[in-house]
């Protein structure tokens, strides 16, 4: 009962003051695009404190050195709302690919294109990849990061997760190193979950694979490399669905 009143209340601050911070920052749109990477990064750390102070839900880093200096692309695995956001504190000037949806909610896609976040339209089939390809040709072009997450939708902790093959046209394309990220988020934050529950999230960024491998050698070696990562933060071994 205590966690599903502090989930509870978290909720009701959460959205409370996202909405009123997003308001109120809303001038920042007129201003250089690094002023409004600065709001999205406030926001996320407020948000952080905020989970720290009423769930009792923190978080530990590793593997930032793995980071390169130029572009290069994040494929992170997918539990929870929770990496959605937290990239914009660990990163400079990430770009998320989002799924079309979100940019339907009023105020907060106006920061999201600001931003210059790469949009994704999953019902558009081939003209979505082609899409997607070219905008992620501009990050790239930017010298930014771009934070993908290659399973398109959250999955369940315990569970290999799977992985859809526009990453690899990602990788293939852009040429740039791609970063897998595993996590345990889901442990604390599941999906579709009210529930959030004490403890320290844990996220790991793993070496890089370089360019050059053929798609389907790549997309073994990532999911090989996530699963494997996230067995070791789950602290067990996965199960097939």
């Amino acid at each position: 009962m205590i966690r599903f009143i502090r989930s509870l209340l978290f909720d009701l601050l959460f959205y409370s003051y996202s909405f009123a911070f997003l308001i109120v920052f809303l001038p920042s749109m007129i201003l250089p695009r690094a002023a409004v990477f600065w709001v999205a990064r406030l926001w996320v750390k407020t948000t952080m404190r905020l989970l720290k102070g009423v769930v009792g839900l923190s978080y530990h880093v590793e593997g930032l050195e793995h980071l390169p200096t130029g572009p290069y692309i994040v494929a992170s695995k997918h539990q929870s709302a929770w990496e959605t956001l937290i990239f914009h504190v660990l990163l400079r000037h990430p770009a998320y690919a989002l799924k079309r949806e979100l940019v339907w909610i009023p105020v907060l896609n106006l920061y999201f294109i600001r931003l210059g976040m790469v949009i994704i339209n999953r019902g558009a089939g081939a003209r979505a990849l082609k899409n997607l390809l070219a905008d992620a040709r501009k990050i790239m072009e930017q010298g930014r990061p771009l934070i993908i997450f290659p399973e398109g939708t959250r999955g369940l902790p315990g569970k290999p997760g799977n992985y859809h093959g526009g990453i690899g046209f990602l990788y293939q394309d852009l040429g740039v190193p791609v970063i897998p990220v595993a996590l345990n988020s889901g442990l604390f934050w599941g999906r579709r979950s009210l529930l959030k529950h004490p403890g320290q999230i844990r996220i790991k960024f793993l070496p890089p694979i370089l360019p050059g491998l053929p798609r389907a050698q790549f997309m073994e070696k990532l999911a090989s490399s996530i699963d494997t990562a996230c067995q070791q933060l789950e602290g067990k071994k996965f199960t097939k669905e």
